[in-house]
């Protein structure tokens, strides 16, 4: 029964004397931004990044990917890597998630937000659009335009333009003839019933 008191005692004891010993994060030693400091040879206290240091959440130094804008500012033209037909699938599954409630699935501006009462957004198979940049989308989906919020934080750079991808694959696709189609392609869809 002592024992069991007096390690009971102990154990508090040892405790106690450990959480006073932790300094508390307001009294450890720390510099203040920007104030002088005697450590460093240059005398600052606010230390270089080091080299190809890349901040937490962010890519590398791309404008172009990044911001969908060219070296002049403009929206780009130009997709930042190949559109390949994974980047397709890719678009359409983050597309189906993120811009079908609104746009509807052929970019139409007729989602079931809109069936239910909200303002339709512009669909993607008018002139103007058909003739926009992809920078342009690339610029809304991260954002935002009108009603629509900014995505940047739901959906990552290379899905957003996937996105963008995929939405160029729908205005070609709703506006598409007949001699649009390759012949081999066209061959068999002429042989189904």
């Amino acid at each position: 029964m002592f024992v069991r008191k007096f390690g009971a005692a102990a154990l508090l004891l040892g405790c106690a004397l450990m959480a006073v010993a932790c300094q508390k994060m307001g009294q450890q030693p720390y510099y203040r931004p920007y104030t002088p400091s005697e450590v460093f040879p240059d005398g600052a206290s606010a230390r270089p990044l080091p080299p190809d240091t890349v901040a937490r959440g962010q890519t590398a130094d791309d404008t172009l990917l990044l911001t969908g804008k060219d070296a002049s500012g403009q929206d780009t033209t130009e997709f930042p890597f190949p559109v390949t037909q994974q980047v397709l699938q890719r678009g359409r599954d983050r597309f189906e998630i993120y811009c079908v409630p609104c746009h509807g699935y052929t970019g139409d501006g007729n989602g079931v937000v809109v069936q239910r009462g909200f303002n339709p957004p512009p669909s993607y198979n008018t002139d103007q659009l058909r003739q926009a940049p992809v920078g342009h989308f690339y610029d809304v989906v991260t954002n935002g335009f009108g009603a629509m919020p900014s995505y940047a934080v739901q959906i990552p750079v290379q899905d957003r333009w996937a996105i963008v991808a995929y939405i160029r694959a729908l205005q070609l696709s709703q506006n598409a003839t007949l001699d649009d189609i390759p012949p081999e392609a066209r061959a068999q869809l002429e042989q189904q019933p």
